[in-house]
């Protein structure tokens, strides 16, 4: 049984293999990406389980996509609907700053998940469900399917991690996303907004004041993402910033937030304290952005126990 629940799409990725525009670029390399998939490679690297439950369609992307999930290691709760497409994305090479990065989504068959898809997810001896904001933007039965998801969670005893990860693009408004990401924050016991998600959700980049928000409206345990500076954790009994990590150069920003996630929830599973699961989470979030790839940077534990030791800032 898995310790770690999570649902979400899984997208194809291409990936430049040329520092150009994406219409100017002849090749690209395969791989597969989403947040919550990242998350859970994550994971398992560092010895934990994780369930991961989506929709594919039953076209060549769909059935790579499964395999990929299964060689990871990570339990896949995968249903194919042959009316929709899996969902996939092309992404440029950058030598800083972030790449672009051009989504084909809409429509997709995990936008199609219903509450009966996640329903099949086995809960027993589950220690956590994972959250994000970005399956509840795909469709209503996508929120639906979330807000089952966190009433099944707290009904077994459950800790429920959110991570708002906005993508302003796939909401019909900003109102609409602002309004569902936080009642989605408020059903949940641990937050991990970034600042800048912050100053869109409640008006401040201030890492304190979006802490005493998310915790005044519900949760347990904050954990504001500052970027290169580090994070702010805030519970009842730490209100601390933990500062990040020497990262020589950095090569791509996308995947650091899921790789925060990684750390922190690790940490958790693992007994220690909200202070030292935010250490973790600016640890791998500091590896994620020194590579070039949404996951395939993802430390073992060795690899994160080395990286600790010899890039504190």
């Amino acid at each position: 049984m898995a310790e770690v629940m999570l649902f979400g799409e899984p997208m194809v990725m291409f990936v430049a293999e040329t520092a150009q525009p994406l219409e100017d670029v002849e090749m690209f390399r395969r791989s597969l990406a989403g947040a919550e998939l990242n998350v859970a490679i994550g994971l398992v690297r560092l010895g934990h389980s994780a369930a991961y439950c989506t929709k594919l369609g039953t076209d060549p992307f769909g059935k790579y996509a499964e395999k990929k999930i299964r060689s990871e290691g990570i339990e896949a709760q995968v249903s194919y609907d042959s009316r929709y497409w899996t969902g996939f994305q092309l992404k440029n090479r950058v030598s800083e700053g972030d790449p672009e990065v051009v989504y084909f989504r809409e429509n997709s068959a995990a936008s199609h998940m219903t509450v009966e898809d996640v329903d099949q997810l086995d809960f027993k001896e589950a220690k956590i469900l994972h959250i994000t904001g970005i399956p509840p933007a795909l469709s209503r039965s996508c929120l639906e399917a979330t807000c089952h998801l966190i009433e099944t969670a707290r009904s077994n005893g459950m800790l429920v991690s959110f991570d708002p990860n906005l993508r302003p693009s796939l909401w019909e408004s900003r109102e609409v996303m602002i309004k569902t990401i936080n009642d989605l924050a408020a059903k949940a016991d641990l937050v991990l907004p970034g600042t800048g998600e912050g100053r869109i959700l409640m008006g401040s980049e201030d890492p304190e004041a979006i802490a005493e928000y998310y915790r005044a409206h519900g949760a347990k345990i904050v954990i504001v993402k500052n970027g290169s500076t580090g994070a702010y954790v805030c519970s009842d009994q730490y209100k601390k910033h933990c500062p990040g990590f020497r990262v020589e150069h950095v090569v791509d920003t996308v995947g650091a937030g899921d790789g925060f996630a990684v750390g922190v929830l690790s940490a958790l599973l693992e007994g220690l304290s909200p202070e030292e699961a935010a250490i973790r989470g600016n640890a791998i979030g500091a590896i994620q952005v020194s590579v070039r790839s949404d996951n395939e940077g993802l430390p073992n534990r060795a690899e994160l126990e080395s990286f600790i030791a010899n890039n504190r800032s």
